[in-house]
Parts: structure tokens; sequence; C-alpha cells
């Protein structure tokens, strides 16, 4: 791990290019870091769909979380929408994991079998 002063020793701000991105110090107009970060979550993934059923630090509320999806972030989360509309609840996305509320797992799993995904329940 690099020292606190390597750390603190970036730029942040040139009044020539205006704010700097703390990961690259490329200036925020020319920085990739989102579309890089993209374009690993993307090839670290196997191709199989999981859908799974948690309650854990939820407070008792059952979610049904899917994660695995070989898409973008804009592809995935017009995906979210179709699925939530489809089951009739709420939902989100949150680092390329979409979370519906309630336990929809075999609805969720026949209606991404008809997308042509690869689809496999996880969990219990």
């Amino acid at each position: 791990m690099a020292s606190l002063k390597d750390q603190l020793s970036g730029l942040v701000y040139s009044t020539e290019t205006g704010k700097h991105c703390p990961e690259c110090a490329e200036p925020l107009a020319s920085c990739r870091c989102d579309e890089l970060s993209e374009a690993a979550r993307l090839a670290s993934l196997d191709g199989v769909v999981r859908i799974r059923r948690e309650v854990a630090g939820r407070k008792g509320k059952g979610v049904t979380t899917v994660s695995g999806i070989p898409l973008a972030e804009a592809e995935l989360k017009q995906l979210a929408k179709k699925i939530k509309q489809r089951c009739g609840t709420g939902g989100s996305v949150k680092d390329g994991i979409v979370e519906i509320q309630g336990g929809q797992r075999e609805l969720i799993k026949s209606m991404l079998e008809a997308e042509g995904f690869k689809v496999k329940l996880a969990g219990g």
C-alpha cells in the first residue's frame, strides 16, 4: 500500500483543465476510469445469471437478487425496469446486482430464460 504522502500528493485541480480524477489523475473530461471498471466487471462474469433470495441485513424483508448479468450498466437498468414491471414490485440496481422486492425467483427465472440468459437458482 502506498504511503500517506504518496496518496495525498496527486493533482486535484488545475486552472487550465479544471478538476482531475483521483484515480488516474486525468482531467474529468478525459477520464476513462468508469469505462475500465465496467469492462473489468463484464470480463469477470462467467455467463451464468444467479438468482437468490436474501433476507440477511434487511430487517427480515426478503429480496430477490439477480447477479452475473452480462450487460453494460445502461442495459442492466433497462432490464431491471422490465423485471420490476413484470413482477409488479420495486427494486434497484447496485454494483451490477439487480435487487427486486419480495420472493420472485420463479417469475424472474422464466423471464430471463425467455430473454436468452442461462439462469441458475442459487441459495435456499
